[in-house]
């Protein structure tokens, strides 16, 4: 699994699991009628953020063109060249304003696209668990076009990842596609950051 990742990517994955525990590993087929983020090319993969609140809750948002109640996990995306952990750092105060702290790598998750998924993966996230120690929720990146946040108990992300299943908006250009697909896609990693959570 994920064998095209480059081996500084894959050895750093292999110390960022030996220091924060070892993620769940998901390898998802998925509708790929839709390009953002999976075919930018200014990226191999995300982060997503599983922000914990001091109430215990998790973070949400949602962006001002997303389809109505369409809340999520914020991601951000891995430049080429630039380490996971440096990414999820990074993402985090430009996406949130919060200082944060690190607390479990939760889970590795591969897509390929249905029209051929025996081929290598399109796209990459890994999600991680982190504490808010400090800051003001805020984005602090314009261009991110967050509309609002929310905080759900995490056992609420099962019910976030039915809701993606479920988007029916036609597509935009703003997802260079098909919206379903996008929310489908978008359900797989909040499923696997539901297990993870509820076996640690």
């Amino acid at each position: 699994m994920m064998a095209d990742l480059p081996r500084a990517i894959v050895t750093e994955l292999d110390g960022l699991a030996a220091r924060y525990g070892p993620p769940l590993q998901r390898d998802a087929v998925i509708d790929d009628t839709f390009d953002d983020p999976i075919r930018k090319p200014d990226r191999y993969g995300e982060v997503c953020m599983v922000i914990r609140r001091p109430s215990g809750r998790i973070l949400l948002a949602i962006k001002t063109f997303y389809p109505r109640g369409a809340y999520r996990l914020p991601t951000g995306g891995i430049h080429h060249g630039e380490g996971v952990l440096d990414s999820l750092l990074r993402e985090t105060h430009e996406e949130t304003g919060l200082e944060t702290e690190v607390r479990r790598f939760l889970a590795r998750v591969s897509y390929r696209g249905r029209s051929a998924p025996r081929a290598e993966p399109l796209f990459h996230t890994f999600a991680f668990l982190l504490d808010e120690t400090g800051g003001t929720l805020a984005s602090l990146d314009p261009s991110e076009e967050i509309e609002d946040w929310l905080e759900i108990e995490p056992v609420g992300l099962v019910s976030v990842a039915k809701t993606l299943d479920g988007l029916t908006s036609p597509g935009t250009r703003s997802v260079g596609g098909d919206w379903p697909a996008w929310g489908r896609f978008r359900a797989v990693v909040h499923r696997a950051v539901a297990e993870a959570l509820a076996v640690g």
